[in-house]
Formats: structure tokens, sequence, C-alpha cells
């Protein structure tokens, strides 16, 4: 594998075990597509992630099915219908609760990077 593929790799491995909490803060500034979720993550990210349909589509399913979004049928700002994605009372819980550990997690590797031995 070509050190390129590897970071490919790496940011994808990345994104998936942080995706949920991504699309929850996308969501949570309001009512938002499934495209644009994908787009605003690539670019608040300054294009570092970029998600894939196969990885966006069944996250949302998955948050939707855990109460934590909803869904409702809108015409975008293209003029077709598309499913508009919100924070629901248990998501904002969530996503509090997902960065809660996120600063953990960060602060512990940073502890740790910083250690001289």
């Amino acid at each position: 594998m070509t050190p390129l593929a590897e970071k490919e790799n790496e940011k994808y491995d990345f994104l998936r075990g942080s995706l949920d909490l991504l699309i929850l803060k996308v969501v949570n500034h309001g009512p938002i597509h499934g495209y644009a979720v994908s787009q605003r993550i690539q670019q608040i990210s300054r294009d570092f992630f970029q998600v894939p349909q196969g990885s966006l589509y069944p996250a949302l399913h998955r948050l939707e099915d855990r109460g934590w979004i909803e869904a409702e049928w809108k015409i975008s700002e293209t003029g077709r219908e598309a499913k508009f994605y919100a924070l629901t009372r248990k998501g904002q819980k969530q996503l509090e609760a997902e960065i809660a550990h996120w600063d953990r997690f960060s602060g512990a590797v940073a502890l740790i990077l910083r250690t001289t031995e």
C-alpha cells in the first residue's frame, strides 16, 4: 500500500469512529439535508473528512432509529424534495455526552503525547 493510500485509510478509520459525533454537531445547527451534512463536514474540516454516501446515509438512519435525530421531507434549495434532519432533545443530550467523552479522550491522548521519558 502506498503512503498516500495508508493516509486515506487512517482518515477513514478515524472518521468511522467519530462520524456520529460529527453528524450530531452539524445537525445541531438546524435542519439540514443529508448531502449538506456531508458537504458541511468536509467544509469545516478543510477537506480533511470526505464522508462517502455509503457511510453517511446508514449513519443518519442509525441516529434516527436511536431517536437522536428526526427527519422531515422538505424542498431543498435546488427545488428537489430531500429529507431534512434535526436534532431531538435526546440527540442534544447524546451530543453533550459525546463531546464530553471526546474531551476526556483527547485530553488523555494529549497527556500521553506530552510525556517525556
